[in-house]
């Protein structure tokens, strides 16, 4: 669609947009938190043949992976930065509104934007996935929510989204005029597979036991292969964990089963100062985030891994892949919105040698590697038992990471052959490199308790059972 084309339909919704006045909720004194179910969100796929679902999720988590490492500028008249997600994410229900309207969101840490399906016209083109119809997907409504209102070009929340130079863009207001009536330019987010745009609204967030009023929310009018809203928890001002004042959060994701189950977990928000550590967890600190001129860097969350150990076997890293360099090149992040771990050729090679090493006594599945992008992968046919050699990431200030195998390598081929689920560029997609060296996924985060402490700029885990 033309970007006039896209500019004129984004104008003509704006009449489907009502305002209204609000008042910002004051901070509490004391430390509270806010539990959200969080439950797995997979997109089936249309075959039952387990080895393309595995070459599905470990394509889509190189295309993840290549917009997180290389997002592309802006526009000149909207933001483009790239923030693509897989659908083998993790999905968190929260309600906009007065009414409350409830909507499913994709929990996203490597990006920051709010946004939900908004109005009764939206359109998702290329969203007629298995188990999705593209014609009843839930929508927010404006008109039906008295606190709905359009952003202003000239509040200051709209240069969270375009930068302090947004106001050269409000060619209609005089950088003395008060009573501006133009709105903050639309926005336009692409994604690996996809794109969404919309109006920015300021709109209330609806919890239990609280209302935050005047939070920034995209609303999404037009999609492509986007069928749910994302909920930004990265570290830009327009994230949730930002605009709540969260000092941090956390979350135990599921086992995955690469489908819709209506099992969940929680998803807790803390706000108040706290400086305790959290029983039995191990945390490293944040790596301070790389000063470049793509501001996506920013809004990641890294961390400092030292060793990869597989076994008992330290494998060698070059140094430069481990912290990020000036230019953002190097170091880890820890995305929810990947799926499997992702790793440059450089840092996965040595890694997989090790398992093709330690594993030498079991024939290579190559055609199973051939279908499903991943490798190694090892058949197990008429074995009675598997050892798997250990795999352990240990993080700046000692933290180890011990992972249970069921997180680091998936069965496929009528459960006789296993795989390791970290993907590389030199396996399916070539020219990866620069940007974030290792993106820790989502799948190996399963059955973790995972902790972004915001307050004490650290990163906490504990191996537990997610099931309630």
């Amino acid at each position: 669609m033309a970007a006039s084309s896209l500019l004129s339909l984004i104008s003509v919704f704006c009449l489907l947009l009502a305002s209204a006045s609000a008042s910002i909720a004051p901070k509490p004194k004391t430390t509270t938190t806010i539990t959200i179910p969080l439950s797995p969100f997979f997109s089936k796929h249309p075959s039952s043949d387990p080895i393309k679902t595995l070459n599905s999720l470990a394509s889509a988590s190189l295309t993840r992976a290549r917009h997180l490492k290389r997002p592309k500028p802006s526009t000149p008249f909207a933001k483009t930065q790239d923030f693509p997600h897989s659908y083998g994410g993790y999905s968190v229900s929260l309600s906009f509104g007065k009414p409350p309207q409830t909507t499913s969101f994709l929990l996203d840490t490597g990006s920051s934007l709010v946004w939900f399906p908004c109005t009764s016209r939206y359109l998702c083109a290329d969203c007629a996935f298995p188990n999705i119809d593209p014609d009843k997907i839930p929508t927010f409504i404006p008109k039906l929510s008295s606190s709905s209102k359009i952003l202003g070009c000239k509040n200051p929340k709209c240069a969270w989204i375009f930068g302090p130079n947004v106001l050269s863009r409000c060619k209609d207001c005089s950088r003395s005029s008060q009573n501006c009536s133009q709105a903050c330019p639309p926005y336009i987010i692409q994604y690996g597979s996809g794109s969404t745009a919309g109006l920015l609204l300021s709109e209330s967030l609806d919890f239990p036991e609280k209302t935050v009023s005047n939070f920034l929310v995209g609303c999404s009018i037009f999609s492509t292969r986007q069928p749910s809203g994302i909920a930004g928890f990265g570290r830009g001002p327009e994230s949730l964990p930002s605009q709540l004042g969260l000092s941090k959060f956390s979350h135990c994701l599921l086992s995955p089963r690469f489908d819709d189950t209506t099992e969940s977990s929680d998803l807790v928000l803390y706000r108040g100062h706290d400086s305790a550590k959290s029983p039995g967890v191990s945390y490293t600190p944040f790596h301070k985030n790389p000063i470049t001129n793509n501001s996506a860097f920013r809004e990641y969350y890294y961390v400092t891994l030292r060793k990869i150990i597989v076994g008992d076997k330290a494998v060698k890293i070059p140094y430069k892949f481990l912290v990020p360099g000036a230019d953002g090149n190097g170091g880890t992040v820890v995305d929810s919105g990947s799926t499997y771990t992702f790793m440059e050729g450089p840092v996965f090679e040595p890694v997989a040698r090790e398992f093709e090493t330690q594993m030498a006594n079991y024939s290579r599945a190559l055609d199973v590697e051939a279908r499903s992008g991943l490798r190694p992968c090892f058949n197990f046919a008429k074995l009675k038992t598997v050892n798997f050699p250990d795999l352990t990431f240990q993080f700046k200030g000692g933290a180890k990471l011990a992972f249970p195998f069921v997180n680091y390598f998936a069965l496929a081929g009528n459960l006789s052959v296993a795989c390791l689920t970290i993907v590389t560029d030199s396996v399916v997609s070539p020219g990866l490199a620069g940007g974030p060296a290792i993106i820790f996924g989502n799948f190996q985060q399963q059955n973790f308790y995972v902790e972004y402490d915001l307050e004490n700029e650290r990163f906490g885990f504990r191996q537990q059972s997610c099931k309630k």
